[in-house]
């Protein structure tokens, strides 16, 4: 999905951690979400993540990637959409560059960032080391399957977020799902009662564990 035009988040830093690209055998994009910034992504990462991997996180100008909800309909989010599915792929193309495998290429997000992500894999479906979607889901006013064409070949999804968040409807979780499991996914659901919008210990557990696998 390369894209020449440029964008808000075009020029923005891709902030880099753990093993050196050119040293790592996995690589992890992380997407942020609104009000946060690529560097505090990154510690989330750590976390998660196995000391081989590079940790890859594109800057959002402003640290926002889309002005409005994700619900909103597409056209109100432009150009930032747009963009961001760029500074996505662009990380990728890094990752791929220095010879790392688009299936020991995970990516994660948390909020904005995860609408995002879920975006950019289900338009670029490959098979990938694994993605995960925290707190979030597929952007635009109303999610249709027709619209996702190709296949994920058994890549790992995983899905977190609470039954009553603020930002998340939790129909659009299981919406974003049903799109996954049409492209041949591997996905894993899970709703939470009551959680606030955030990332509980289960879900750094669950993402850790589908990153241990590409270890």
């Amino acid at each position: 999905m390369r894209d020449t035009t440029p964008g808000p988040h075009q020029g923005q830093p891709l902030v880099q951690a753990g093993t050196a690209v050119e040293d790592a055998h996995a690589a992890l994009i992380l997407v942020h979400g609104r009000g946060a910034s690529a560097r505090s992504i990154i510690q989330f990462g750590r976390q998660v993540a196995p000391t081989e991997f590079v940790l890859l996180a594109p800057q959002a100008a402003d640290n926002e990637w889309y002005p409005q909800s994700f619900l909103a309909p597409v056209e109100q989010n432009e150009p930032g959409r747009r963009s961001g599915l760029q500074a996505i792929d662009d990380a990728v193309e890094t990752a791929r560059a220095a010879s790392i495998p688009t299936e020991r290429i995970a990516l994660a997000g948390f909020s904005q960032g995860a609408c995002l992500v879920s975006e950019y894999v289900a338009r670029n479906p490959d098979r990938y080391g694994g993605l995960a979607v925290l707190s979030g889901g597929l952007l635009g006013e109303t999610v249709d399957p027709a619209d996702y064409q190709g296949a994920l070949d058994g890549t790992p999804v995983f899905l977190g977020c609470s039954d009553i968040d603020p930002h998340i409807p939790e129909q659009r979780v299981h919406a974003t799902a049903a799109v996954f499991e049409s492209l041949d996914a591997a996905v894993d659901t899970r709703i939470y009662d009551g959680m606030a919008h955030t990332v509980n210990d289960d879900e750094l557990d669950a993402v850790a564990a589908m990153l241990a696998d590409l270890d």
